[in-house]
């Protein structure tokens, strides 16, 4: 409350008797100035008890400020879904430890092979995370990430790749006793399992009875055969391929072609056995250490180029584990120090925590303590495992040690897929709360969900992967990253043309800004369409918001855009020229603002539509500034036919075909494109020829079909090495010749209807 106040003259007389004085003492008129100002100010202030203001009240708000949570795994439940136990995480409120300061980690990949979507899946959802916390929440966020550029499975993919290809080039011809099914044991049953005893047709018939029946007869038991082993399919594609080669390279032989060429295709056929051979055979004499370096920093530079097409960002630090091995000295022997570890025959093992004060083992999935795996499904080519319980893991198999020097005894966020929860990230934090003595080394766990392709869970190891170069040749990052935005980055995500062709494509057309050409009518245009209109564009911000704290549900909140702009698309209609362009400019502002933030398009706040693209350099193109010149010179074609086929003259056609050859030859020249009808011509005839080649081979007829080809492309044999009889081949070629006319008459037919389009 606050009191008006009265002037005192009495205190005033007493500053002009002081300043009276004060002349005598020679001071300066400008402090008689501020010393009569200030003694004014002081007996300003004296409250008077007659007039008061009256109380005032905190307002009560009408919706509560939304709150971030996060699904964090650190605090999971536990329910069977589907005959299965299902670990389900718990929304906990976000807390930093330090103010608006977030150290986050993000598990890197291992670069022994080409990133694949899995990849795609994790960076790109961790990227939309991070974006959300630094863009939306203002977090300033110390993203870290690691790179595992050496281990087993770089060690073995560099030596095999080595051997095999030191066999191609040393070889012209190939042993086929090199060759073995014994792959396929795991999967089949006991009675049917291949021997090592049998000879090679007794190898051959019987691999041709099961080809029979995990392919054309029998699919519960090639079902059977999968749950026996998970990589029954993959070993037996591998199989099978091989047995194709073997026969191809047998009719070769008794064709007389014995070239290095033929070799290599028996090589390249069989690679994925002959490499298990040959490793088996001579991995002791591939002692070279660079071969592994240089196979991880080649598969590092792609991924990298892969991550900046996905337009993900860097992270602000990468660390490498071959560029941390002093630290790791010091890492190991510290926890050997505090009691955590020990020695033994040269390795290095955590002790189990069981025991321990203040710690646990196997945070993350205790239920799974007792399933010990090291993440080891074979032996270990650098050690040999002597550990003294199954609970204990070795320090060099799970260390990451970047994160310890670059984070210290405490994050706030860790990252991963949650295929890797256990033991992989479990271990992690046990050897770290072992090394830093301390009972909590990371405070929220953010698993992203698996990712299925078409229905099938997506595996590396069983082969069964979509490489993200190849995604990008069919679709573009901005589609990729919305198919990921319409799913939980904690659920299971199907990947499928359904979700691309449907959802995504719909959702992406929706949100296609444009600038319609409205202009003002010159009044403001604020009744009561634009009154509803405002509310609507606040309260999706509220539920905007409300949706990412909701621990960044994005499928809702790219819900709340949808709407908001279908709403706004309806007003626009119905109000015609008498739109309010400022409200319409400020909620197109916010939605474009919105979709950067989910790093949908690059460019300025202010920009509307999904702004500037992003290039591989990570800075971003112009569209309007690269289209233009292309856009006013096809406007203007475009105008031309238009009023051509609107005055429907006897000369239309003729002259539509003249505005054609003006755009070709005169128009899109100064612009850089060049339209050459004969390389056009040339271009199909290739085709053409390409197709009849191809005509008889997989994917055009069924894998196995056929076993080997002439120069040009006409079978020569079975898919079971029996020769194809004359009178069968006279009847391949009439199927091509025919083929080829059905082509030749499909291309007319396309020119015919273009020049059908451009008649009307």
């Amino acid at each position: 409350m606050c009191d008006l106040v009265e002037i005192d003259w009495t205190l005033m007389t007493m500053t002009l008797i002081v300043s009276s004085l004060s002349s005598r003492l020679f001071l300066p008129r400008s402090r008689f100035r501020v010393l009569f100002f200030y003694s004014r100010t002081i007996q300003t202030f004296r409250p008077m008890s007659s007039v008061k203001q009256p109380s005032w009240a905190p307002p009560v708000p009408i919706q509560p400020e939304p709150v971030l949570k996060i699904y964090n795994y650190l605090c999971v439940w536990l329910a069977r879904y589907a005959k299965e136990l299902t670990a389900f995480a718990s929304q906990t409120e976000f807390i930093p430890k330090s103010g608006r300061s977030v150290k986050w980690y993000n598990c890197g990949p291992t670069v022994y092979d080409a990133s694949h979507m899995g990849h795609a899946r994790n960076h790109v959802t961790q990227d939309v995370l991070r974006r959300i916390m630094t863009d939306y929440f203002g977090y300033e966020v110390q993203f870290v990430m690691n790179i595992t550029d050496i281990d087993d499975k770089i060690i073995k993919r560099a030596r095999q790749n080595h051997l095999l290809e030191k066999l191609r080039t040393d070889t012209t011809s190939l042993d086929g006793n090199l060759i073995s099914h014994n792959e396929l044991a795991a999967g089949l049953p006991e009675n049917e399992r291949l021997s090592s005893t049998e000879t090679d047709q007794e190898l051959d018939e019987k691999f041709t009875q099961i080809a029979d029946l995990a392919v054309q007869v029998n699919k519960e038991w090639r079902q059977e055969c999968l749950e026996r082993d998970e990589r029954f399919d993959m070993n037996f594609t591998s199989a099978n391929r091989t047995l194709l080669a073997l026969r191809n390279a047998e009719n070769s032989l008794k064709a007389g072609v014995t070239s290095q060429e033929e070799a290599h295709k028996l090589i390249d056929g069989s690679q994925d056995i002959l490499i298990l051979f040959l490793d088996e055979q001579y991995k002791s004499t591939v002692t070279d250490p660079s071969l592994s370096r240089t196979l991880a920093s080649h598969w590092e530079s792609l991924f990298s180029e892969d991550m900046r097409r996905l337009h993900v960002r860097d992270p602000d630090t990468l660390t490498r584990v071959t560029e941390y091995m002093p630290e790791i000295i010091t890492f190991v022997d510290k926890i050997l120090n505090n009691g955590y570890a020990y020695e033994s025959e040269g390795s290095v093992y955590t002790k189990a925590f069981d025991d321990a004060p203040n710690h646990d083992y196997a945070k993350l999935e205790p239920w799974s303590k007792g399933k010990r795996y090291d993440g080891i499904a074979e032996a270990s080519t650098l050690t040999k495992f002597t550990r003294r319980s199954a609970s204990d893991f070795a320090l060099w198999k799970a260390s990451k040690p970047g994160e310890p020097a670059v984070l210290g005894e405490n994050m706030d966020i860790h990252s991963g897929g949650i295929d890797l929860a256990f033991p992989h990230h479990d271990n992690e934090m046990a050897q770290s709360e072992a090394y830093h003595d301390c009972p909590t080394w990371v405070n929220y766990f953010v698993h992203t969900g698996h990712l299925h392709i078409e229905g099938l869970k997506m595996s590396k190891s069983l082969k069964n992967f979509i490489t993200i170069d190849g995604i990008l040749q069919k679709y573009t990052a901005r589609q990729i990253r919305l198919a990921f935005l319409t799913q939980l980055w904690n659920a299971k995500v199907d990947f499928s043309e359904s979700l691309m062709s449907g959802e995504v494509r719909n959702l992406e057309t929706t949100l296609n800004a444009q600038n319609n050409g409205v202009t003002s009518d010159g009044y403001h245009h604020y009744e009561d369409l634009e009154k509803e209109l405002v509310a609507k564009f606040h309260q999706s911000q509220y539920t905007f918001r409300a949706a990412l704290c909701d621990s960044f549900n994005t499928p809702e909140a790219l819900d709340v855009l949808r709407d908001l702009v279908s709403r706004t698309n309806t007003y626009i209609n119905s109000r015609g020229k008498a739109v309010n362009l400022g409200v319409v400019q400020n909620i197109a502002r916010w939605v474009g603002k919105m979709l950067r933030m989910f790093g949908l398009g690059e460019g300025e706040s202010s920009e509307i539509g999904w702004g500037q693209e992003g290039n591989a350099e990570g800075g971003v193109v112009n569209r309007e500034e690269i289209l233009m010149p292309y856009l006013r010179t096809l406007s203007t074609f475009r105008d031309g036919v238009r009023r051509l086929a609107i005055d429907k003259g006897d000369s239309a056609l003729k002259d539509i075909l003249a505005l054609c050859d003006k755009l070709r030859d005169e128009e899109l020249i100064p612009v850089g494109v060049a339209l050459d009808d004969q390389e056009a011509k040339k271009e199909a005839a290739k085709e053409a020829e390409r197709l009849k080649t191809e005509m008889f081979r997989p994917p055009n007829v069924k894998e196995g079909v056929y076993g080997s080809y002439d120069e040009s492309g006409v079978p020569l044999t079975d898919g079971e090495g029996k020769e194809i009889s004359k009178s069968a081949r006279k009847k391949l070629l009439k199927e091509r010749e025919a083929q080829a006319k059905l082509h030749e008459e499909y291309l007319k037919s396309e020119i015919s209807e273009e020049g059908l389009k451009l008649q009307t």
